[in-house]
């Protein structure tokens, strides 16, 4: 192996404190992510909804990246770093703070609502700080800096989970019924309206949490990258991505990985339904997933030191194949076990497909060319929609019917597989054309 950029350094010591609280934003939207993921679980039962009704909590949630993502790119172009991420900040605490009026009128389309929100405060957010994190220090560095940046975000994802497991899981009553549809009118009214104070409370704590750090964010000085000359248009800004092929099949990648990852977190609690494994029980599945996918993190961004970042992005989709296809197989908790190896492989990508797709731009590029990265976050929204339309084949449950003699909620793994395979392919294309 080739040693890579080992003596420059990964974080100059002038930006640290900068790094520090940009750093602290990737926990932040980890939270989010973690704590909605369990919640397709918990309204799907509350409001007695199908599988492919309860995804829209994910289309909401990854929706509101694909709308505002732009918008907010555009916005950067004129103004700061800082004044964006003031703005996600704001936005991010009012669509959390959007669950307390959302649990009083008891309406999906509402929880659906903030969700929608406040995932255009996280959409500015990282349309922010992933090019920020990029711009400080060296070019040379710049993709392992965001995978140290990243590596937080797993902290978050762990932090989230456990919220949602132990304040909200545990507390819901509809999760020890065993026959919801079997109960009276009145006490599915009384059991749906405890259980939606219980989702509540957690994003309304969130979002005071949020407007602490809105403060601290406004009262610190935050350097800001800035190129020489005026901006160009923002059509030759568009027209030079366009033509930037590593750019474009970057972006697709990134659907595809937003997509596999979201499918493969979100649906770990119906596939241990399919094998009578309880809500509670698979959110220690899954816990154990986001602490494999930070050992990941680690593990790759210390492997980038030594391996260029194609290969290295080809070998964990590989990899992520071969255990994306036990999950399909294979029946019972080894499947289990499978899926929840994926969160290694899966570790790597997002930030290194970002740091490939944006390497060799200039800043005004890197700003539009983000919010296409971002925007590509809607993978999550529409992938694990049409999974979701796949489980509800038989009916409602997970494993109404066989499919090649598996539950179809397996089968239902194959669109994570084929996000893979082109993630490997894509990983190859940079190695082979840009990295040799």
């Amino acid at each position: 192996m080739e040693k890579r950029d080992s003596k420059v350094k990964v974080v100059p010591k002038e930006v640290l404190v900068p790094f520090i609280l940009v750093t602290s934003l990737f926990a932040l939207w980890g939270f989010a992510n973690a704590v909605t993921d369990p919640m397709v679980q918990a309204f799907k039962k509350i409001l007695e909804l199908s599988n492919s009704q309860a995804a829209w909590v994910q289309m909401a949630f990854y929706g509101g990246y694909f709308c505002m993502a732009l918008p907010a790119a555009i916005f950067m172009r004129k103004y700061s770093y800082k004044v964006g991420i003031l703005i996600g900040l704001g936005l991010y605490a009012i669509g959390a703070l959007l669950f307390y009026p959302a649990a009083i009128t008891e309406q999906f389309w509402f929880f659906c609502l903030g969700l929608y929100i406040l995932t255009f405060g996280l959409a500015f957010l990282e349309t922010a700080a992933n090019p920020y994190i990029l711009a400080m220090g060296s070019k040379e560095t710049a993709t392992r800096r965001l995978n140290l940046a990243q590596a937080f975000n797993p902290v978050g994802l762990i932090a989230g989970l456990f919220v949602a497991q132990q304040f909200v899981l545990k507390n819901l009553k509809s999760d020890d019924v065993v026959d919801f549809n079997s109960l009276d009118e009145a006490s599915k009214i009384l059991i749906k309206t405890s259980d939606l104070l219980v989702i509540r409370n957690p994003y309304v704590i969130l979002g005071l949490v949020i407007l602490g750090v809105f403060v601290l964010f406004l009262i610190n000085k935050m350097p800001q990258s800035k190129e020489n000359g005026d901006m160009s248009n923002i059509t030759e800004t568009f027209s030079a991505l366009f033509k930037n092929k590593k750019y474009v099949l970057g972006v697709l990648a990134q659907v595809l990985y937003v997509g596999a990852q979201i499918m493969c977190w979100t649906y770990i609690y119906q596939y241990a339904e399919a094998i009578n494994m309880d809500s509670v029980t698979a959110g220690y599945y899954q816990m154990i997933a986001f602490v494999i996918f930070t050992i990941g993190r680690i593990i790759g961004t210390y492997l980038l030191r030594f391996i260029s970042s194609g290969k290295l992005l080809m070998y964990f989709a590989i990899l992520a194949m071969v255990f994306v296809g036990a999950t399909i197989l294979m029946k019972g908790v080894i499947g289990l076990y499978s899926l929840v190896g994926v969160s290694f492989c899966m570790s790597l990508m997002f930030p290194t497909i970002y740091g490939i797709a944006l390497k060799g731009l200039t800043e005004e590029q890197s700003k539009v060319g983000s919010a296409g990265l971002v925007m590509a976050i809607v993978g999550g929204a529409l992938m694990p929609k049409l999974q979701g339309e796949i489980i509800d084949i038989g009916g409602n449950g997970v494993a109404d019917v066989s499919i090649l003699s598996v539950p179809e909620v397996n089968i239902s793994f194959v669109l994570p597989l084929l996000c893979f395979t082109y993630i490997a392919w894509y990983g190859k294309k940079v190695f082979s054309n840009y990295e040799r």
